[in-house]
């Protein structure tokens, strides 16, 4: 195995309402849809969304797919080239429904950084 992460798959049991959010809040295209999967366009790491029942089915089942998690499990974060980008990101993608955590902040490390959630709950940022 290469140490490489090739695809990242966000695991849910509302994959219409993941995908609507990802494609018209985020702004992502869909490359391949089905009911219980889509994959979207994206540039480097390929990005998709699954429905639990079908992780549990391809995993003969697994019990870690069959129970609803709690909390924060993983972080995207979507690069910006100015300050004044991540400040409009934010605003944009708030009006369009994501959840607002934080507002632009300049954060100890140097970063302009702000974070949402989507319909999970899952919190992101968007930094520069």
């Amino acid at each position: 195995m290469k140490a490489q992460i090739n695809l990242i798959t966000i695991v849910t049991d509302d994959v219409v309402g993941m995908t609507n959010f990802y494609r018209d809040v985020l702004g992502f295209t869909i490359q391949s849809e089905s009911p219980n999967y889509v994959a979207f366009n994206n540039e480097g790491v390929r990005f998709s969304i699954c429905s639990r029942q079908i992780m549990s089915d391809i995993t003969d089942g697994h019990s870690s797919f069959k129970e609803v998690k709690k909390g924060q499990s993983f972080e995207l974060a979507f690069p910006c080239e100015t300050p004044e980008e991540v400040v409009k990101s934010y605003k944009e993608i708030i009006e369009k429904g994501a959840t607002p955590i934080k507002e632009p902040s300049q954060m100890p490390w140097g970063q302009t950084t702000a974070f949402f959630a989507d319909p999970d709950g899952n919190i992101h940022e968007i930094f520069c």
